[in-house]
């Protein structure tokens, strides 16, 4: 029996989704309140018996997987792991590196739950503590508040956590890969990396703490410390806080994001719940990706001084790449989120989400600084600016319309736009997308930079049908150069695409592009396969009303049932 097979006669779907809401039974099944969609009549069913679940309101449905992916915004390998742990179902062996890697990783969960337990032991339980404690009161932190972000304090001691560990037998080896010691510099010895800081644990989507953000409260440099890179943490990987708040996000479409843990701790104590942190103005896609899996609109909030809009600057493009609707609140430039409601209180703060400039508008203020360029020479040089970016949206709908607002903006014809786009984008065949999707583009970037991940992405999709046309043939020939124990490059490729294909492909392999994982390898895949989905869908509905103008009653019922079928799929991913 395989581990998946394991864990699905093991696991009780009726317990895990008890966790999302209240069911009742009846006869022989529970119903209960959607925890998918709000709605006052229950209409969602769990079978105990079959380990299935449906809503009859919002159609959502599946098994234990699938319930546990949607809620907790997970792909499937990471809901198998979830479930394994809670269900102490061992996974399978790898090679001895991973196990060890495995191992390790475990480890570091462990001694990040443990510091962090310590760090709120300090802050009820000493004197120095009650002292951070009073000063996360008066930035008007609620007790209920300082519990759920599990605030604590790091004493202002050279070795108190150090100590703490070592009289528990946990090496400091192990402590420094977790980030929450450093090495002596002129002698032997081990010192704690947060002294003297309220301590902000870090956790993953799962809700496991990965490092610590800490934030000194007597003046002194530097004002935020946090945990450096370890085997369970990498910073651009991470949107803080999102763990509490996916629900809300997904509930409200849309994710406000701000910089830094004091930011979101003051939102949602003011109960704006459908927030994150990005751990500094170095937005990454990662970053992106992940807010995603939750939400299709972003509101970046910065710091309304120059970096902050800067760093707001960078982040539209990055949610323009990814298809992402994207709008920006601008702060004055005194301002940060916190002490925008600290000041003005939570109502205004909403009305500003309300009011805040779409994307391509925020984009335009930054280039012209609010006013008219005075030359022919400045307005060229303000629209190459921001065409740079528009010309990363892969939808050619959402990309046109901003052409058009651009044009009624500068008082340019959209033509003269798409001819200097064009020469960018290269000649291309007859009914081709002239851009790359963003988990399309992704994905080949996977492909050429991490090689090892071929025989993975292959185990999951065999064939390139998931893949859009315009790039089919080229997912097709980096297959056969692997199947064929051959070397993945491009000069291999050139017997097999023509020039304009490596062109293309060239062009977005020269990009900077962060290591992957099987996990963002996984999401490019699912994206892929719901966009090949949709697009199916569309052609079946448009072959419907041409057969209801016909009369085709036999096959449109066909049809519908082809639809239903995909529709599934697509919920499944």
């Amino acid at each position: 029996m395989d581990v998946v097979e394991q864990i699905r006669q093991t696991a009780s779907l009726l317990e895990i989704a008890s966790q999302y809401t209240t069911l009742h039974k009846r006869g022989s099944k529970y119903v209960g309140l959607c925890p998918f969609h709000s709605e006052r009549d229950p209409s969602f069913t769990l079978d105990p018996d079959k380990q299935l679940y449906h809503c009859f309101g919002c159609g959502a449905g599946g098994d234990v997987f699938a319930l546990v992916m949607e809620k907790e915004g997970l792909n499937f390998p990471e809901a198998v792991k979830h479930l394994a742990e809670r269900y102490r179902i061992p996974l399978p062996q790898k090679g001895a590196d991973a196990a060890r890697a495995q191992k390790t990783e475990e480890r570091i969960y462990k001694v990040n739950e443990d510091a962090q337990a310590f760090f709120r032991r300090n802050l009820h339980a000493t004197e120095e503590g009650k002292k951070a404690l009073a000063y996360l009161r008066k930035r008007g932190l609620s007790e209920e508040t300082i519990e759920k972000l599990r605030l604590g304090y790091a004493p202002a001691s050279w070795t108190a956590l150090t100590e703490a560990f070592q009289a528990r037998g946990v090496p400091p080896e192990l402590l420094l890969k977790a980030g929450l010691v450093v090495p002596g510099r002129k002698k032997e010895g081990w010192f704690d990396r947060f002294r003297g800081r309220v301590m902000f644990p870090i956790l993953n989507l799962t809700g496991k703490v990965v490092a610590f953000g800490g934030r000194t409260i007597d003046g002194s440099a530097p004002k935020y410390l946090n945990s450096p890179e370890t085997p369970v943490y990498s910073k651009g990987r991470i949107l803080y806080g999102l763990s509490l708040t996916k629900d809300a996000v997904r509930a409200k479409g849309a994710i406000v994001l701000v910089e830094g843990y004091t930011d979101f701790s003051g939102l949602y104590q003011a109960g704006v719940l459908h927030c994150a942190a990005s751990l500094g103005t170095s937005l990454t896609a990662s970053q992106v990706s992940l807010a995603r899996r939750f939400a299709q609109r972003m509101v970046i909030n910065y710091d309304g001084d120059a970096a902050g809009r800067t760093a707001a600057a960078r982040a539209v493009s990055l949610c323009f790449e990814q298809g992402l609707d994207v709008s920006v609140v601008v702060l004055p430039s005194d301002l940060d989120p916190d002490g925008y409601i600290g000041r003005h209180g939570r109502d205004a703060y909403l009305g500003l989400l309300e009011k805040s400039r779409s994307g391509l508008r925020f984009l335009v203020d930054m280039a012209t600084g609010g006013r008219p360029p005075a030359t022919p020479e400045a307005k060229a040089a303000v629209l190459r600016s921001i065409l740079a970016a528009v010309d990363k949206i892969p939808d050619p709908i959402v990309k046109s319309e901003y052409l058009k607002q651009l044009s009624s903006l500068f008082g340019v014809e959209e033509k003269f736009f798409r001819s200097v786009l064009k020469p960018e984008e290269g000649p291309f065949p007859a009914g081709e997308t002239p851009c790359f999707l963003y988990a399309e583009k992704r994905l080949l970037q996977i492909l050429f930079h991490q090689p090892e991940f071929i025989p993975f992405i292959l185990s999951e999709a065999p064939e390139a049908d998931f893949v859009p046309g315009g790039s089919r043939d080229i997912f097709e020939a980096v297959f056969e150069l692997h199947r064929a124990s051959a070397s993945v490059t491009l000069p291999a490729l050139g017997a097999r695409l023509d020039k304009e294909r490596l062109q293309r492909l060239s062009r977005i392999l020269i990009e900077p592009s962060e290591a992957a994982t099987p996990e963002e390898a996984l999401d490019c895949l699912a994206a892929l396969r719901k966009y090949s989905y949709e697009n199916q869908c569309k052609s079946i509905q448009h072959e419907i009303i041409r057969c209801q103008k016909a009369g085709d009653n036999e096959r449109i019922a066909a049809l519908q049932r082809e639809k239903q079928e995909l529709t599934k799929r697509i919920m499944a991913l």
